[in-house]
């Protein structure tokens, strides 16, 4: 695969992003579905030996491939989404420590409210979710989201 543009991405991205109702959906759902996606690699429980070598855990694992492919499209979308996510792992300890319910069943919940709303949102839209054509567009969502608030 050749590596696209950053700005590549984010056109064809709102593409099917066009309509004011989808737009707000996604605004909401986007960082609220990065958040439990966070939350519910964060949760997976991890081999004794692995927790012995420190902060490592399902999260740790797959966040540094995550953040590598920000930072190749852009060294400041690479530290926005650093610190988004670093925000998300604070949440996460702050939502635990209140211990309202398992951040899990937390993170399930929001994750299904929000995907059936950004399926009503494509549906307003008329256009199909952009991870149906590449499924690196779960990844450009949040991106697309930093990027329209860090530029207005």
């Amino acid at each position: 695969m050749s590596m696209r543009s950053l700005q590549s991405w984010l056109d064809e991205y709102a593409q099917s992003h066009q309509n004011p109702q989808n737009k707000r959906i996604h605004f909401i759902a986007v960082p609220s579905i990065y958040f439990t996606v966070v939350g519910l690699l964060w949760s997976i429980p991890t081999p004794t030996w692995l927790a012995e070598l420190g902060f490592v855990n399902g999260l740790s694992l797959l966040v540094v491939p995550i953040m590598l492919f920000y930072f190749t499209l852009s060294l400041r979308l690479g530290l926005l989404m650093s610190l988004f996510t670093g925000a998300c792992v604070a949440l996460l300890y702050a939502y635990q420590a209140l211990g309202l319910s398992s951040v899990t069943a937390m993170c399930i919940a929001v994750f299904v409210v929000m995907w059936i709303a950004q399926f009503y949102g494509h549906k307003l839209e008329g256009k199909k979710p952009s991870f149906f054509k590449d499924v690196f567009f779960l990844l450009i969502g949040p991106a697309w989201i930093i990027h329209n608030i860090s530029t207005r």
